[in-house]
């Protein structure tokens, strides 16, 4: 290169053009490791393309997306090392690598300290790691974390952002997915089962009601069809509990079904059951007939 820089301009001393070679290499170092970060940029994105995460059903989307962000990383990593030591071999400076051999081995304490010191730096890596592989969590999952419904929105390599429904963010390390028991509830499918509970007295017939939710679900979109049943699951001194189970293709949708058919159910009581409300029933000493008093509305949870 010193032959070309001297021609491009005449007259230029040898150390003077010993610099600019030494610049001019350095820099061209660094553009080739630029360039292979943008490489595995850009291999990123063409791969994830045929990988649509907001898919109905994306479970192998959200397995693609979460190993290569973690992977990502990785050969990010492998290239700035391979490219910080092109860049000193090409250095050529005897006196540097003898000084960078003394300071290897005086770091060998100082490794062991900082080790202790960063021991939960390392172990959220080694988390990382064993998330991409074993798939504990994935991109768009729904989970259960510290009590808190949300969605994995990010998974970077020391924590995972968790974007709870109403809108806040929770910040967990990586080691939490590997150390402490969490729900997820799209590991192998989205779908889901939800109940809705009514408290009625025990005059109500059971049958209509179970016929009456068969009718909301089959006209809400909500319902994949899979289930669809009520049941007597308890009874009390005052009311009789009735569970409503219904399925859907998502949690999201099953809240919403849910919700749905308290409402209808709860009309369909007012309407057509209206001594189904839970009553309390009170009797005085010169009444040998007693009375019902309606105390309260049938409750749902």
């Amino acid at each position: 290169m010193l032959p070309l820089l001297s021609g491009l301009v005449p007259g230029l001393l040898p150390p003077l053009a010993a610099r600019l070679e030494w610049l001019v290499r350095i820099l061209l170092i660094l553009a080739g490791g630029w360039l292979a970060i943008g490489g595995v940029y850009v291999f990123q994105a063409i791969l994830l393309r045929r990988f649509d995460i907001t898919a109905a059903d994306n479970l192998r989307a959200r397995r693609v997306h979460t190993q290569m962000q973690f992977f990502r990383r990785i050969l990010i990593a492998i290239v700035v090392l391979l490219d910080g030591g092109i860049l000193l071999w090409s250095l050529h400076n005897h006196d540097l690598w003898k000084y960078g051999t003394g300071l290897l081995a005086s770091a060998g304490l100082a490794s062991l300290l900082l080790a202790a010191a960063a021991k939960s730096t390392a172990s959220n890596l080694i988390a990382g790691l064993q998330i991409a592989l074993s798939e504990p969590i994935r991109m768009d999952d729904v989970v259960i974390v510290e009590g808190e419904w949300g969605r994995i929105e990010q998974i970077t390599s020391t924590y995972v952002v968790v974007r709870i429904w109403d809108e806040r963010r929770l910040i967990v390390p990586l080691s939490y997915f590997i150390e402490t028991p969490f729900q997820n509830w799209t590991r192998s499918t989205s779908q889901i089962m939800g109940t809705a509970f009514l408290y009625v007295d025990y005059s109500v017939p059971v049958e209509p009601l179970r016929q009456h939710l068969q009718q909301i679900v089959a006209q809400s979109p909500l319902w994949d069809g899979r289930v669809c049943g009520l049941q007597v699951t308890n009874l009390s001194e005052r009311t009789m509990e009735l569970r409503c189970l219904v399925s859907s293709p998502s949690s999201g949708e099953n809240f919403d079904l849910r919700c749905l058919v308290r409402e209808e159910m709860i009309a369909f009581l007012r309407d057509h059951y209206p001594w189904a409300l839970p009553t309390l029933r009170i009797q005085s000493a010169s009444d040998s007939k007693p009375e019902s008093k309606h105390v309260s509305t049938p409750d749902a949870s």
